[in-house]
């Protein structure tokens, strides 16, 4: 239970549950050539979530002082695993990620993509050693990986594939594919915002530099306040323009009840927030609000498929 708690299994799974709902609940029911097969997938959810799971154990490591303070009873490092066993450990992981996607690279006959994922590995890293202590640019990197963990199945799936016949059709399912990272980047980056608040007591005692430290948490919930309409526009948009307007109706419902409304509670509990307590809550609200908009494309291509 120690190593599930070092690497943030609940993460990892919502992670891989993203990456197959893309590919089994979307991609797989286009007309459109894919690029991988079934267990090459796999293989790709692998490659993904051991590197993912080497950026957690690697940041916990980093972040060990910090979390003595900020979350005394979550802390594994040098009390249920060693210190030199974590790096061992985040070695493995990395070794097996960016060697399955390396293999994969060559199997769709583009050996140039695996240093995608040695990029993702070494940035993940740069995060955790220091990156993460810069203002905003360790939100913007972590908000900008979790993208590229939606883009990385169009690189994959859909890429190699294309042919000038069938290019107007993939490019239409990339740029789908490229408006749900985007949906991704903007709620990560303010739950970012938001852990930074949960954390700022710990955070400052390590010298760092977040926003709630450099601002004050009062002005850093305002900002996380007047963040939250953006995501709000862009949602009520989408549901009006391509949903309610298709007659959707069962994706619009969806929508509205898992996707923007969850929004809104934030955007209402932020204005008000002051307390770590509080601050928590409304980073998993966020994480709800990731999760059920991801799934979203698997309940829009159903109601598609069956209107």
């Amino acid at each position: 239970m120690n190593f599930l708690k070092l690497i943030r299994y609940q993460n990892l799974i919502m992670l891989a549950v993203m990456q197959l709902v893309f590919h089994y609940g979307f991609l797989k029911m286009q007309d459109m050539p894919l690029a991988l097969n079934d267990w090459q997938y796999l293989i790709l959810v692998l490659s993904t979530v051991c590197i993912a799971a080497g950026g957690y154990l690697i940041n916990n490591v980093f972040d060990k002082a910090t979390d003595e303070i900020n979350k005394p009873d979550d802390v594994v490092v040098d009390k249920g695993i060693s210190e030199a066993m974590a790096y061992n450990i985040y070695i493995a992981l990395n070794v097996i990620g960016v060697g399955a996607g390396f293999y994969l690279a060559n199997i769709i006959g583009k050996p140039g993509f695996a240093l995608l994922f040695i990029v993702i590995s070494g940035t993940l890293y740069l995060y955790a050693n220091g990156l993460k202590q810069s203002l905003l640019i360790g939100n913007v990197i972590v908000a900008l990986l979790l993208s590229l963990s939606i883009i990385i199945v169009g690189i994959f799936d859909l890429l190699p594939m294309i042919t000038p016949e069938n290019q107007a059709g993939m490019g239409l399912l990339f740029e789908i594919l490229l408006d749900y990272a985007v949906f991704a980047f903007i709620i990560n980056f303010i739950r970012e915002i938001v852990k930074d608040l949960e954390d700022v007591k710990g955070d400052y005692n390590q010298g760092m530099n977040t926003l709630p430290i450099a601002l004050g948490v009062e002005r850093t919930a305002r900002i996380a306040f007047g963040l939250s309409f953006l995501p709000l526009g862009l949602i009520v948009f989408y549901i009006n323009e391509n949903l309610f307007s298709n007659d959707l109706y069962y994706a619009t419902a969806y929508g509205l009840v898992l996707i923007l409304a969850p929004l809104l509670y934030f955007t209402i509990k932020i204005f008000s927030a002051k307390k770590q307590k509080d601050f928590h809550h409304l980073s998993n609200v966020l994480k709800f609000v990731i999760f059920f908009g991801i799934l979203s494309i698997a309940v829009i291509n159903f109601n598609i498929k069956h209107a």
